[in-house]
């Protein structure tokens, strides 16, 4: 038996592992399916200070007169599904949001016509950013 010390996502674990005698170099190392024993990871680095930068634009309002759709959580846009003037109905898919791994259809909220679209595909948006406008 040979013990080895894994660090995986900075956890160290120590393994055992067996040599079988007779096969050749070629023979993937059999790893032991349980750990031994786990060790705490030592505390992360604080990271340096990131560099001054220009403030992010705030997010505009939506108008008074009109319905802003937001973005329930950060993520890309992928797709814009409709265009300026279209007439939307309630529960429509006017874009798709990716967030954490997943495409997320954002539906209108309300039946009108989409007097303003505030993204386009490829945008980072941030959770309560007004992404469309319907009036």
């Amino acid at each position: 038996m040979k013990r080895f010390k894994v660090r995986v996502d900075n956890q160290m674990f120590y393994v055992e592992v067996e040599e079988i005698p007779g096969e050749g170099a070629m023979a993937a190392p059999a790893v032991a399916t349980a750990p031994v024993a786990r060790v705490a990871a030592p505390a992360p680095k604080a990271a340096p200070a990131p560099k001054a930068a220009a403030a992010p634009k705030a997010p505009k309002a939506a108008p008074a007169g009109g319905g802003g759709m937001t973005a329930p959580m950060p993520g890309t846009i992928l797709d814009v599904r409709k265009n300026v003037g279209d007439v939307v109905k309630a529960g429509e898919t006017v874009l798709i949001l990716e967030a954490m791994k997943m495409e997320n259809e954002i539906q209108a909220d309300r039946a009108g016509t989409i007097a303003e679209i505030r993204v386009k595909k490829g945008q980072a948006v941030s959770a309560g950013e007004v992404l469309v406008v319907i009036e």
